[in-house]
């Protein structure tokens, strides 16, 4: 097969970022030992071992950064490199790839893995009822061919040469085929560590694997134990007083008692990370474009950046691709705070004022609650009344999110900007959180998703970023760096990787005690 190779695709501009690394001088050689103790927020009394469902850092660092693995993975260096996949190569349309699998692999209950084990996992995703958000990508393959137990080929329904890159979705890990509901039930994976005991939205025991794929070049520690600890305050004294290694979600509030703390390090890498308030454009008034411009119009985005990210992050302009990416367009006119602007808009609405509900919770983004105060205030200067509705925060993203119609949301971002526009944007997704549908937003989707000319695809994905800043139904206010904390006895390669926080969730796998 011609066209683009593993090592093109990772040469050419079609792969997507390159993504920053932290530039810490290389560390001492890693070493075995030890219990990796993580105090995580993000977890709920919902969460199982389906990643179709996973959708807070919880989870996501246990399924798809230690229990299981992908086809590929994005390093700590922004590279794409082979999981579960060796190789691949793809037709010169991007439109038929061919993969080779890792041979030797056993799932934990000795299963050994192939070509039929993705078959099955990929097809979970656009089974009936299946509400995955990985199904936008994998309903785009329209034929699974198996060639041989450890080869595959994919087509697909249009060219897409972030196919690869997709692959690594946390969502889309690998199941052992005919043993789905049992390895969901156990959560048996082919990942560097096995469950040992799960106590849902409370506490995991996971165990090295004896003789791993990765022996050697990941999975240092010998266990690992993660508690959930979701309000900040607990999480950060869990850190202090040495209960815990490593926590994530920095809370800004306590940063200086961390910083002043001689056996804590703070690790803080910038990435695609934004906070949102995503409304449902199907609903009233939201389903009038004056209004969601006159409520952007009605944040002070500078105020949030100082105040709630105490400066860990820059002002946003209602897009969500970021300034990681490849195609970030930072050309964009700002929506910038303008009261009189703002009810300017809401009269060109058809409207003598404006009263809305906003729901929030930190379970959305930490300082969520505060800065939907934030934004009621600033909001009133234009004569728009925002009523804060407070929500608790366990079940906040199966109650709230998508079913309330203006709430407080967080993204981590995406590697590649198709991948994050086709998991929150493209109409009908799962994920669709805001219902917006823009005829041309939709049509630009499309056509850049197959587009192989790097300069064409720049030009689509700018005016897509435009488009949504001035048309869509998403507030984005500010991008947020990853900002997380870890014990002095512990260390890593140098380099942060900056997909998702806690080294784009794969710290179980990438650090050691030094």
């Amino acid at each position: 097969m011609s066209g683009l190779s593993r090592r093109g695709l990772l040469k050419t501009g079609v792969a997507a970022s390159m993504l920053a690394a932290t530039g810490v001088p290389a560390r001492a050689e890693a070493k075995k030992g030890g219990t990796l103790r993580l105090g995580i927020a993000g977890a709920n009394t919902s969460d199982s071992w389906d990643a179709r469902t996973h959708s807070d850092s919880f989870m996501i660092m246990l399924a798809y950064g230690a229990v299981f693995d992908c086809l590929t993975e994005v390093g700590a260096d922004g590279q794409l490199k082979g999981e579960l996949a060796e190789s691949w190569d793809a037709s010169a349309d991007a439109k038929v790839w061919n993969f080779k699998l890792r041979k030797g692999v056993t799932f934990h209950n000795g299963k050994a893995f192939g070509a039929d084990d993705v078959i099955e996992s990929l097809n979970m995703h656009v089974a009936e009822g299946a509400k995955s958000a990985a199904q936008p990508i994998v309903s785009a393959i329209t034929n699974m061919e198996k060639i041989n137990d450890h080869e595959i080929v994919f087509t697909l329904e249009a060219g897409n040469a972030d196919f690869p890159f997709l692959l690594s979705d946390y969502h889309i890990v690998m199941y052992p085929a005919g043993q789905v509901e049992e390895a969901i039930a156990k959560g048996i994976g082919t990942g560097m560590y096995k469950v040992e005991s799960f106590d849902p939205g409370v506490r995991a025991l996971l165990s090295r694997v004896d003789s791993h794929y990765k022996d050697g070049s990941a999975g240092w520690f010998d266990s690992v134990e993660a508690v959930a600890i979701n309000d900040s305050s607990a999480r950060m004294n869990a850190l202090m007083t040495g209960q815990v290694d490593a926590v994530n979600r920095v809370d800004f509030k306590t940063e200086p008692l961390l910083r002043a703390n001689p056996t804590v390090n703070i690790f803080e890498v910038t990435g695609n990370q934004h906070y949102t308030f995503p409304m449902l454009a199907n609903l009233s008034p939201f389903d009038n474009v004056k209004v969601r411009q006159a409520l952007k119009h009605s944040i002070n985005r500078q105020e949030m950046v100082d105040k709630i990210l105490l400066g860990h992050g820059r002002v946003a302009n209602d897009h969500p691709i970021g300034p990681a990416n490849q195609y970030f367009n930072d050309d964009i006119a700002q929506n910038a705070y303008d009261p009189d602007k703002a009810k300017s808009l809401i009269k060109e609405a058809g409207l003598d004022g404006l009263t809305v509900q906003l729901s929030a919770a930190n379970a959305a983004f930490a300082g969520a609650v505060d800065a939907a105060q934030l934004y009621q205030a600033s909001a009133k200067a234009a004569g728009i009344n925002i009523d804060v509705i407070q929500e608790p925060d366990d079940g906040y993203w199966s109650n709230v999110w998508m079913k309330k119609a203006w709430c407080a949301c967080y993204w981590s971002g995406r590697s590649t900007e198709d991948w994050m526009f086709s998991t929150a944007y493209e109409a009908g997704v799962p994920w669709w959180d805001s219902k917006w549908d823009n005829s041309r937003f939709q049509e630009l989707l499309l056509t850049a998703r197959a587009e192989l000319d790097s300069d064409k695809r720049r030009d689509m994905y700018g005016e897509m970023q435009q488009i949504m800043s001035v048309d869509g139904a998403t507030v984005i206010p500010m991008y947020a760096n990853y900002v997380d904390a870890h014990s002095t006895k512990l260390t890593n390669s140098g380099t942060i990787g900056n997909v998702f926080q806690m080294d784009s969730s794969r710290l179980v796998e990438r650090w050691w005690f030094a």
